[in-house]
């Protein structure tokens, strides 16, 4: 049949034959994230927009050009959230998860919403994990935020020579002005040769030239000032501290002096873990320190940090890499039903063996037991159980292994028992 409507542009269905590969590294993500002591917290799809421009920054590009607002009947000002960051400050604050402990470790799981181009690796509605630490202004807390998300992506399969960590530092209120200063007085001294973009940016968020993916600007960019002779004390110690922390967990990094990240709200610390094989969008996550973000939206001056990791890009080097994504769920019991009689007989017994805790799969549309068999063997189910007149009369059922065709019979009031030391729970 032609369809009517058409998925959004910028979304995608995540089908069936797919969707087991999600759920894998959303467990792994979960499991990783739960072993270092996080607990999960989800906040809602939407929020007030004014906590997206206060938190993320009116000049960055999300809010100025990419966010989905809208007006709800109360005439509030609401938007998609584009970020998972600044949601989650606002729930620390306003549920007091600060008395509850002074060091909170979070994390989520969530869709978000951009209105950008689209291009590979990058929608509209697009999906986050991501892991907040609340409450440490230590480098040890950095380095453990670090030296999990190198675990996980090993976790997942993905060799070790197919990302790299990417670190830098941002410095932070009180030294970071001055370079904002130098790099602005740099980019205007040439700027004739910027793309436009950069141009824009220049007055209003300069550090972000450095990062430009445009190859002249790159190339222009590559001798504009390094923040290093600019850091003020306490910044230098913090990240001398945190490379030689990560040198003694065995945490390979490399030193990207053009990493500042587009949101305002980053301080210190600042990194990336780029994917090879995925072009200019290659990077698989990006965070860093906010240490003033709590305070910004209303809390007491508290440091932080945290990471936001694209879950559809990480897909995309799993299968790059052929790591070991599981195969798509599969029932272990397909109960074929012979003649009508045994329709109702092979409903029940399907649900005292799925209470059972056996995935048990039947045919529920009226199709014949030749097409049944059919459908047996495309399940890839583990055992077929026939359910004849015969069976029905002698109260057995006849179990066909699918894989090796033997067949045996046995009594219905042992069949969980059977079924026990051959398969297991699901």
């Amino acid at each position: 049949m032609r369809p009517k409507y058409f998925a959004p542009k910028g979304t995608e269905d995540i089908l069936p034959s797919v969707s087991h590969e999600w759920r894998f590294v959303e467990s792994q993500w979960r499991a990783v994230c739960e072993r270092y002591g996080y607990r999960e917290i989800r906040t809602p799809i939407y929020e007030e927009t004014e906590l997206f421009r206060r938190g993320v920054g009116t000049e960055t590009d999300i809010v100025s050009k990419e966010m989905f607002t809208f007006r709800d009947r109360g005439e509030r000002d609401l938007a998609l959230k584009p970020e998972g960051t600044a949601p989650v400050v606002r729930a620390y604050i306003e549920h007091g998860l600060y008395a509850q402990s002074p060091l909170q470790r979070l994390y989520y799981i969530t869709p978000f919403f951009r209105d950008e181009d689209v291009q590979k690796g990058r929608y509209r509605q697009a999906h986050q994990m991501g892991a907040e630490i609340i409450g440490s202004a230590e480098p040890y807390a950095d380095a453990e935020l670090l030296s999990m998300l190198v675990y996980f992506f090993r976790t997942l399969g993905i060799p070790e020579d197919w990302f790299e960590l990417h670190l830098n530092t941002m410095g932070c209120a009180e030294c970071r002005p001055a370079y904002r200063e130098a790099v602005q007085q740099f980019g205007r001294d040439h700027f004739d040769q910027l793309c436009e973009t950069c141009q824009h940016r220049l007055e209003h968020n300069p550090l972000r030239i450095l990062d430009c993916k445009v190859p002249t600007c790159r190339a222009i960019t590559e001798n504009a000032p390094r923040i290093d002779p600019f850091l003020c004390e306490p910044c230098r110690t913090h990240f001398e501290r945190l490379q030689a922390i990560l040198k003694a967990l065995e945490v390979a990094y490399v030193r990207d002096y053009r990493l500042v990240r587009g949101l305002d709200y980053y301080t210190r610390t600042t990194f990336e873990v780029l994917a090879k094989g995925l072009g200019a969008q290659n990077a698989l996550c990006g965070g860093g320190r906010y240490d003033g973000l709590v305070e910004q939206l209303g809390g007491n001056p508290t440091p932080a940090l945290g990471v936001g990791i694209g879950l559809e890009r990480t897909l995309m080097v799993l299968r790059e890499v052929g790591a070991p994504l599981p195969e798509a769920p599969h029932p272990d019991l397909f109960i074929v039903a012979f003649g009508d009689s045994a329709r109702l007989p092979a409903l029940q017994l399907a649900e005292s063996l799925r209470h059972a805790g056996f995935a048990t799969d039947l045919d529920i549309t009226g199709r014949s037991p030749k097409a049944q068999m059919r459908l047996a063997n495309d399940s890839r189910a583990t055992y077929a159980l026939l359910l004849g007149e015969d069976e029905l009369a002698n109260q057995t059922v006849s179990v066909r292994n699918l894989q090796t065709r033997e067949q045996e019979t046995v009594a219905q009031s042992e069949l969980t028992e059977w079924l026990n030391t051959r398969l297991p729970r699901s």
